[in-house]
This record gives C-alpha cells, sequence and structure tokens, in this order.
C-alpha cells in the first residue's frame, strides 16, 4: 500500500470517488439515455427541491454539533485533546474541495442506489444496507492511512449511522442530492479540523454519538420513510414538470417511480 496522501489521513485512493460518478452515469445511460445522465447530473444542485429551509439547520450543524460533543466526551474521559486551531481561509478551502468529492460520491449513493434500495426494503433497511457497501468502499483508503482494524470498525459504525441520517435528511428535503452532499461535505470537513488537521480524532467516540443521534431519527421518524407523515403527504403529489425532469423521476423505480399520466408527474402513494 502507498503512503501517499492528499490530506493528512487521506491517502490517494480517495480519489475513487471518480469511479463512483462514473458508475452511475454509465448505468443510467444504459437505462435512459444520455438525457438520463444529464439529468442525473442536474441534481449536483437540485437545491430548489429544498422546500423547508429550517433544514439547512442540521444539514449544515449537525456533524460540528456532534464534533463538539465528542470532544467533551473525550476531555472528561481523560484525552489530552488539544484546543482547535484552524484558520477560515483552511476551512474554506477544504470545504471547497469535499464538497466536490462528496458530489461524485453521492451521485451514486443518493443519486441512482438509494431510491431502489429504500423502494424495496425500507428507508431504514435500505440506508444500513447502502452504509455497509459505502463502509466497504472507504475500506482500502483506510488501510493506505494505515488505519487499523479496530479504528476501522468503529469508523464503519459511525458511516452506517452517518448513511441513515443522510437518508433521513435527503427524503425530508424533496430527495435533494445537493443535501446529501452538503451533508456528507460537513462530515469529512468536521474529521478534517478535529481538533487540529483530524488529530485525536476517535471513531469510538464519534461513532457511538452519531449512532445515537440516528437512533433518535428511527424513533422519531420512523423506520420506514424516515418521513413524517406530514411530510410524507407534501412530497407524495408532484407538480406538471417538464418532458426532462419526467425523465429523471422516471428512471428511479418502486413505489416512489414516477408515472407520466396525462401530462403530470405522480408517484404510486398519489394514484392510490
Amino acid at each position: 500500500m502507498t503512503n501517499r496522501q492528499l490530506l493528512p489521513a487521506l491517502p490517494v485512493s480517495a480519489l475513487g470517488i471518480l469511479c463512483m460518478v462514473g458508475a452511475a452515469s454509465i448505468l443510467v445511460y444504459r437505462e435512459n439515455g444520455l438525457t438520463g445522465v444529464t439529468e442525473l447530473l442536474k441534481r449536483s444542485f437540485d437545491f430548489k427541491r429544498v422546500k423547508a429551509k429550517i433544514w439547512y439547520a442540521p444539514i449544515i450543524f449537525l456533524m460540528p454539533c456532534i464534533m463538539v460533543v465528542s470532544y467533551i466526551v473525550m476531555r472528561l474521559m481523560g484525552s489530552l485533546v488539544p484546543v482547535p486551531q484552524f484558520s477560515l481561509v483552511t476551512a474554506l478551502a477544504l470545504f471547497a474541495a469535499f464538497f466536490i468529492g462528496a458530489l461524485g460520491e453521492e451521485l451514486g449513493w443518493s443519486g441512482y442506489a438509494i431510491d431502489p434500495l429504500q423502494d424495496r426494503f425500507g428507508a431504514l433497511r435500505g440506508a444500513l444496507l447502502l452504509g455497509v457497501i459505502w463502509a466497504v468502499w472507504h475500506v482500502i483508503p483506510l488501510l493506505e492511512a494505515q488505519r487499523s482494524l479496530v479504528f476501522i470498525a468503529w469508523w464503519s459504525l459511525g458511516t452506517l449511522a452517518a448513511r441513515v441520517i443522510i437518508t433521513w435528511l435527503y427524503n425530508n428535503t424533496g430527495k435533494s442530492v445537493f443535501v446529501a452532499a452538503l451533508f456528507h461535505t460537513m462530515i469529512n470537513l468536521t474529521w478534517q479540523l478535529f481538533p487540529i488537521n483530524g488529530s485525536f480524532y476517535d471513531p469510538r467516540v464519534t461513532g457511538v454519538i452519531t449512532a445515537a443521534v440516528a437512533v433518535v431519527v428511527v424513533i422519531v421518524w420512523g423506520p420506514s420513510r424516515l418521513v413524517r407523515d406530514r411530510n410524507a403527504r407534501k412530497s407524495a403529489v408532484q407538480t406538471t414538470v417538464s418532458p426532462t425532469t419526467a425523465a429523471e423521476l422516471a428512471f428511479r423505480g418502486g413505489p416512489g417511480r414516477a408515472k407520466i399520466w396525462k401530462g403530470e408527474v405522480l408517484t404510486e402513494e398519489a394514484r392510490r
């Protein structure tokens, strides 16, 4: 394994994100041609799907809060965690880099994979299944970063929980890939800054706290859809859309799959 790194604890193999967006594009092209690929890529900035702007609070601030709690817990456990230090310029530069990387992954994970999994297994089980794949996807980069198997195991717990949270945010924001990528970015950014260039990051603490948050999400919003009924009703009926948007929705299978009927796009739920 190579020891070359893009950033501290971020090996060169992390560039595998390019494979994810490439694979998703190829699969969509086989199913829906160039129009489908275009619609998939457009979802990179589908922030207009977010109708209730209050959702930007957990999207942006949930991971920083989790890391603050992790920091406090580690200090209480006696760990000599240094005082966080980072510059705004560094944070903004990392944010931009991580956002590009997160888009590359989430176009595959959220833009292509999660909807069929949810349709078949439900939101929670679909998210957990995708979380397992997501964790396995990162094993080689973690090994390249010389992480121990214990570290990887605890990190995987946090990753499973994070995928549940991402799916929750995705489902409650009009299934926005932009939202999934933004939260994914905040995961990577807070890890890289904690507390100084990712030093002292403990996946045991952060993983357990993230898992606790995911459990609360499942209890409050329900495991089947991770959406409260009120939000589900709002998202069930879609307005009249353009043919290109219809094509985008049509390639997503299962109960939420779009049906074109008298010039409108309706979900299965709306037609019942």
